[in-house]
């Protein structure tokens, strides 16, 4: 009897925990909404979007756009948002307990680049930054979700190889901020300005291994031995 109460209560409680189909249809409908909203202001940018074009191509209602998102700048807000915000997740996923501390930075810079050369990120970027100017808080919130999310996530990981003696770093965030924009150095700002195409693999992996060599030598261990991959670059030699 015992056994069949617990179970009989487990499920209950999983049901508690579980959405409801309701909460299913509308996170769905949101996600629509989003992608529909992303569209047309890639498209059009944000000035040149409207919230009826947007309505019409995530196909809903003016009325059911407005219920979830009671303006234009709200929309554009949440799916800068959202978008950085699961970026920052997906590339910053650091193993702090590798020892190889060169080829976790490596792999970071290469998908970092990967993802930052990308056309589409480049339009939205453009597309934040003309708008931040009559909507600062745009900015703000893109800048937040984004950048700072990046840059926090990559601290952290430094302040965690300090400990463990593989860096020398006084300020982690600043560290974290010198890396990421020796990793784009050249790229980003010619891209911004349709300079170009984008990184090819090779120039990628170039960039990468001189924002490495930079950062070695401003933050590598003190103790060489630290540093796991200082043996297999020498044997190279």
């Amino acid at each position: 009897m015992s056994a069949v109460h617990d179970r009989t209560h487990d499920q209950t409680h999983d049901q508690n925990l579980s959405p409801t189909g309701e909460e299913c249809t509308e996170s769905a409908k949101r996600r629509q909404i989003l992608e529909g909203a992303r569209k047309v202001f890639l498209a059009e940018g944000f000035d040149g979007a409207s919230m009826g074009e947007i309505a019409k191509v995530a196909g809903v209602s003016k009325g059911t756009l407005y219920v979830y998102f009671d303006s234009k700048e709200s929309l554009f807000a949440a799916l800068t948002t959202e978008e950085k915000r699961g970026l920052a997740e997906v590339l910053f996923k650091l193993d702090a307990d590798d020892p190889d501390v060169r080829g976790v930075l490596k792999m970071l810079g290469i998908s970092y680049l990967r993802r930052m050369g990308k056309p589409e990120h480049i339009s939205s970027i453009r597309m934040v930054m003309g708008a931040a100017e009559k909507f600062p808080q745009l900015g703000q919130a893109f800048y937040e979700a984004g950048p700072c999310q990046g840059t926090a996530r990559l601290s952290a990981y430094f302040h965690h190889q300090v400990a463990a003696g593989r860096l020398s770093i006084e300020d982690t965030s600043v560290a974290a901020q010198h890396f990421l924009d020796l990793c784009v150095s050249g790229m980003l700002r010619r891209l911004l300005f349709s300079v170009g195409e984008p990184p090819t693999e090779a120039q990628i992996q170039k960039n990468v291994e001189n924002a490495l060599r930079v950062i070695f030598a401003a933050y590598g261990p003190k103790d060489p031995a630290s540093d796991p991959s200082a043996g297999r670059r020498l044997r190279g030699l």
